[in-house]
């Protein structure tokens, strides 16, 4: 399978890399900054991009199976664009046929409130909020002008181990918060790719 990364030089993108390739696939990545991917590999490709560059999705998007949205940011505190951005130009370029698996976040849509009381009421609303104000966005894009979708909605992100086992939740009746490490994210993302599913659906993660 041919699964191009959006975001897969750190977090949940760069395990989604290790993931794809330890099981065989053809991984094309889009790196803003080539030199900062700490792996190579032969079945490894990467494309040196934006993912705010409609060129550059164009480019990671041609002749690929899945692509797999994994963009983060550590910079919460300024206005955030990247997600919309991002989604806007995967919805000018994905065919029918292929499958877009996004990552956004506990918080986004109608998972905001099933955080913990800390997550709800201070990081959400202080911290966070101009990440998952573009989130929301990236979410309405994906749902309004993309085929074939899936979001994956992580609960709190943990550099724990692979354990496959964990919970892919659609019915959020009384979560409030949860964990899960990226390495199982990434799991979770390839068995989608593999046999998807949750098309049209927003798990969220959690153990």
């Amino acid at each position: 399978m041919k699964i191009a990364i959006i975001g897969a030089t750190r977090g949940i993108g760069l395990a989604m890399a290790q993931a794809a390739l330890a099981d065989g696939h053809v991984v094309t990545a889009l790196a803003r900054t080539p030199g900062r991917m700490p792996m190579s590999h032969l079945h490894l490709h990467i494309i040196a991009g934006d993912a705010q560059d409609a060129q550059a999705i164009a480019r990671v998007v041609e002749g690929q199976d899945v692509v797999c949205d994994c963009l983060g940011t550590t910079n919460v505190a300024q206005t955030i664009t990247m997600f919309s951005r991002s989604a806007e130009n995967l919805a000018k370029v994905l065919k029918p046929e292929q499958l877009l698996i996004a990552v956004t976040g506990m918080g986004t849509g109608d998972s905001r409130g099933h955080g913990s009381f800390l997550y709800d009421y201070l990081f959400m609303p202080i911290v966070l909020r101009r990440m998952y104000a573009d989130k929301d966005r990236q979410e309405r894009i994906i749902k309004d002008k993309i085929a074939r979708w899936i979001i994956v909605r992580p609960g709190f992100l943990t550099s724990g181990p692979h354990t496959g086992r964990y919970r892919a939740l659609t019915d959020l009746t009384g979560i409030h918060g949860g964990r899960i490490s990226r390495a199982d994210v990434a799991d979770f993302m390839l068995s989608q790719a593999k046999a998807p599913k949750f098309i049209g659906q927003t798990p969220l993660l959690i153990y």
